[in-house]
């Protein structure tokens, strides 16, 4: 397990991203369980997956190991009323009004980890933390965090907030937050939740497509490096693919999403491994692709 940022929470490496989840409950509620007899704890949901359903699902099926277990949920999407679409809301008034629809629909009293999904920098940043730090203080959550990329937004939250985590996209194909954001958050004592790091399944055996700056002739390139330093170490690309992520001091847990049964076995077979890449095996990788930087959001 390793402990989420300075909070009192430890996740487990490899953890669950329940936005994949579908709607036969006794699919999700058996995967969800599965998961947990397999020493995955930490259980990744959102107010706007599935309009809430999302976490109803992830409710109904935790709630009798919940105290076993850490639930992230995330708040700041507002669905509009004619469930066209919704629209980004960070005010301190509609976050405590969410907070208690999350809790409801996942059937407890406490969010482990609370976290704003997105956030611009011309947010009111204060009051949105003022939120969370009130939540807190009420023991509806233990602890709050952040989910973006933008560098910007990132350092106001660390300069400003008593945040735990930042959830952000990293790979091997998104190796953005090695720029800066990677060592900022490590040394203020920030733990990284990585989404993202099998880039839609490219780095582990999915056909070659375009990706992000990516073309998809660079993205073979890139999934025959994985392959080939799996062959050499005798792990599977999967293996390769986190223990790139992995091998960031900064990151805390892989948020991997889960359909079927064979995809949550062969996350299981790499959560018992669980080999963070070595300095030299990373820059092997990255030798592979060519750097990609942050363009906007500085």
């Amino acid at each position: 397990m390793n402990q989420l940022g300075k909070s009192d929470l430890y996740v487990s490496p490899l953890s669950f991203g329940c936005m994949s989840l579908g709607e036969n409950a006794t699919t999700y509620k058996d995967m969800l369980r599965k998961a947990v007899d397999a020493g995955i704890n930490y259980f990744d949901t959102a107010d706007l997956y599935q309009k809430g359903l999302n976490e109803l699902y992830v409710g109904e099926a935790l709630r009798p190991i919940r105290k076993d277990i850490l639930i992230a949920t995330k708040v700041g999407n507002q669905w509009r009323s004619d469930g066209s679409g919704w629209d980004w809301n960070p005010h301190k008034a509609y976050i405590l009004k969410s907070v208690e629809q999350s809790l409801k629909r996942l059937k407890t009293d406490y969010i482990d980890l609370y976290q704003l999904h997105g956030g611009t920098i011309d947010d009111p940043i204060d009051e949105t933390i003022e939120a969370f730090e009130l939540l807190k203080q009420q023991g509806k959550i233990r602890w709050y965090g952040l989910s973006s990329i933008r560098p910007n937004v990132i350092r106001e939250y660390v300069r400003r907030s008593n945040m735990v985590s930042v959830m952000m996209q990293y790979s091997l194909l998104d190796h953005r937050p090695e720029e800066e954001l990677l060592d900022l958050l490590n040394n203020h004592g920030i733990s990284v939740i990585c989404r993202g790091a099998v880039a839609q399944g490219l780095l582990v055996g999915k056909a070659a497509d375009s990706y992000l700056q990516y073309t998809d002739g660079e993205v073979a390139k890139a999934a025959k490096a994985v392959a080939k330093l799996a062959a050499e170490t005798d792990l599977d690309p999967l293996d390769i693919a986190l223990g790139y992520v992995w091998g960031h001091p900064a990151v805390a847990t892989v948020v991997l999403g889960m359909r079927t049964a064979a995809q949550l076995d062969e996350a299981v077979r790499t959560l018992r491994r669980a080999v963070p890449l070595s300095g030299l095996q990373r820059e092997q990788l990255r030798h592979a692709v060519r750097s990609f930087h942050y363009e906007g959001h500085r």
